[in-house]
């Protein structure tokens, strides 16, 4: 007997633009931890959903991770202000000193 897929819960796509989700949405989704980092999609920087930088972005650059491994294949770089020790990881990868 094979087991039917659980369709009630999709994954997220690994990127989701904010404008096209409402405000319940948006809510929906993280409150069912479907996304749980945000993004400035001009910048190509990730973050915490509660990061000072990120909230003050227009709706319309903001984007949705579900975890960071969806950031990072997507192209973007840690936040230097909320993510302090992935951003370091990350500067020190590139060759360049953090400091």
């Amino acid at each position: 007997m094979v087991d039917e897929p659980d369709m009630t819960h999709e994954p997220a796509p690994a990127m989701l633009f904010h404008a096209t989700l409402t405000d319940a949405e948006t809510s929906r989704l993280i409150a069912e931890g479907r996304i749980s980092l945000g993004g400035n999609y001009p910048a190509k920087i990730y973050g915490l959903l509660s990061c000072r930088s990120g909230k003050r972005l227009k709706r319309s650059n903001r984007v949705f991770f579900s975890d960071e491994a969806a950031a990072l294949s997507a192209g973007f770089r840690p936040c230097g202000q909320c993510l302090k020790a992935a951003y370091a990881r990350w500067n020190k990868g590139r060759g360049s000193d953090p400091t």
